[in-house]
């Protein structure tokens, strides 16, 4: 009897401490599982580097570049801000911080995601008018291609926006690329050129065609194109083939 006790006695035991350790392994793996996933979110954060003041004596504001640097991913090549050259260690130009002088009263250009390929400051002269001084942006904020990334084979949008940063309008068509522009003052205008995606299949190659938009500096909006569909067959039917 006491030896049956004994055994029952050591297989009690030895079923306790199976059970035991196969609960601490269980929780060892999922305390590893989840610092490797925290450590795994952490490297995918991306690293913000602000870039150097821009500084235009007309504008109340000042303005900050706001980059990213992604962590263990080969960099695309620098973007053109404001005429000059971004290296590569600054990263993709995500957005842009306005601060007034007056009050440091701070606020973002967007309010989603996208990437600022480049952007200018224009201004308007008409002889016995205020002159119009404006930024104008190439924007990367649409999928076109369908890659789930935002980069340069996107469409590239014009937008315009005050020397606040505020009033930030879209001005070219969905689906096109900003090609270059010229300011026409007599007319308070804009005249871009647009590369379209005029076969559909979200991309853009020397088989897509050009086109012109005409941007109201007064009242900003999309500009309608200036070359229509009708206008270029007839432009056609004249050409020698």
């Amino acid at each position: 009897m006491s030896n049956y006790r004994f055994l029952q006695t050591i297989t009690s035991a030895i079923i306790i401490a199976t059970l035991a350790l196969s609960c601490d392994t269980t929780v060892t793996r999922k305390t590893e599982e989840s610092r490797a996933k925290a450590t795994a979110q952490q490297k995918s954060q991306p690293k913000i580097a602000y870039g150097e003041l821009i500084i235009k004596e007309q504008s109340d504001y000042l303005m900050i570049p706001v980059n990213a640097i992604e962590q263990n991913k080969e960099k695309e090549s620098g973007f053109s801000i404001a005429s000059r050259s971004y290296e590569k260690d600054n990263g993709i130009l995500y957005n842009i911080v306005f601060y007034r002088k007056q009050d440091g009263e701070t606020h973002l250009l967007l309010n989603k995601k996208a990437i600022i390929d480049s952007f200018d400051f224009l201004e308007s002269k008409i002889a016995g008018k205020p002159s119009i001084k404006f930024w104008l942006y190439k924007i990367i904020d649409q999928d076109t291609n369908q890659d789930k990334t935002l980069n340069t084979d996107d469409a590239i949008i014009g937008y315009i926006s005050d020397l606040s940063g505020k009033n930030f309008q879209q001005i070219t068509p969905n689906k096109s690329k900003v090609i270059n522009w010229v300011v026409l003052p007599s007319q308070n205008a804009i005249f871009i050129k647009i590369l379209k995606d005029s076969n559909n299949d979200n991309k853009f190659t020397s088989e897509d065609q050009t086109n012109f938009v005409r941007v109201s500096l007064e009242k900003p909006s999309v500009g309608s194109e200036i070359i229509s569909e009708n206008l270029e067959k007839e432009i056609k039917s004249y050409v020698q083939q």
